[in-house]
């Protein structure tokens, strides 16, 4: 238990660092490839979500979902790459080479589909290579590209929002 803690302080501590030294990308890039990385212990339908993605044009083929659970006994971890805050080490490296690989993907989007900070989504957030980064209004706002204020348990309001200022911004 007291572990826990400190792995969760070592990380955040080197996450608060490294936003000092934060650097923003502007991609005019359209957006194709999508990155969902979703919180299971908080929202369960993730099938939904990606079928509203799917509704505004995005292909199932171009849609990467990675899913964050506390317990694994869901049956959407076992449809998706699932990790926990077992595979964070005490170092804040992330021992699951499933997520690394996931990190280490270029995506035009990421969507955080969390809105309750908890270190390892924070960490995955923050290592993405993702060129444009889009999570709820909660979270550290330094974290993402742009947040969108909404309940989390809401998610076609969230895709609609979201949908909106992609095409305000032109990349769809």
């Amino acid at each position: 238990m007291f572990l826990n803690y400190f792995k969760d302080f070592i990380v955040k501590k080197t996450l608060k660092k490294s936003f000092q030294n934060l650097k923003n990308s502007e991609s005019t890039q359209a957006i194709k490839k999508i990155g969902l990385l979703v919180d299971a212990s908080v929202f369960s339908e993730t099938e939904s979500l990606v079928k509203q993605l799917e509704v505004n044009g995005i292909l199932a083929n171009n849609i990467t979902v990675i899913i964050y659970s506390d317990t694994f006994n869901t049956l959407e971890t076992k449809k998706r790459i699932a990790f926990g805050a077992k595979h964070l080490r005490w170092n804040g490296k992330i021992s699951s080479a499933e997520v690394n690989d996931f990190i280490n993907k270029e995506f035009d989007l990421l969507i955080s589909y969390y809105n309750i900070e908890k270190t390892i989504l924070l960490k995955v957030t923050h290592s993405s290579r993702a060129l444009f980064k889009v999570g709820f209004s909660s979270i550290d706002k330094r974290l993402n590209h742009f947040m969108i204020e909404t309940d989390g348990s809401d998610f076609k309001l969230f895709i609609s929002e979201l949908f909106k200022y992609l095409k305000i911004l032109n990349k769809i």
